[in-house]
């Protein structure tokens, strides 16, 4: 798929991530992955090895076994990084959902 900007791909990507749990999924590997790359300047510098492969690992088993589609970061690396971080903010604010109906989508309710 062609985007012509980044409004558009945000609205592809956040069709990708309809489900609560893989939303769940991605916020833990960015969070994840932020701590790793903290630690790995504090301490070693070699546990940056470990950001992309944890950040990445959690968010694309959400993908595979929850949402069941292929991961966006494989067609467009960049802006997904970036919607991933966008995503996480919107998240951590608890403004998520309501980007979700703004964009005509409705979350998915989970019984627990």
């Amino acid at each position: 798929m062609n985007f012509r900007n980044m409004e558009e791909f945000w609205a592809f990507y956040v069709s990708q991530h309809s489900k609560a749990a893989t939303r769940r999924w991605h916020f833990a590997g960015t969070l994840s992955s932020l701590m790793i790359l903290i630690l790995s300047i504090l301490f070693k510098w070699w546990f940056v090895f470990f950001v992309p492969l944890v950040g990445y690992g959690l968010a694309w088993y959400s993908h595979f076994f929850i949402e069941g589609n292929i991961p966006a970061t494989f067609g467009h690396p960049v802006w997904s990084l970036l919607c991933d971080y966008k995503m996480f903010g919107l998240m951590l604010t608890g403004k998520m959902d309501k980007e979700i109906k703004r964009l005509g989508k409705r979350p998915v309710l989970q019984v627990f």
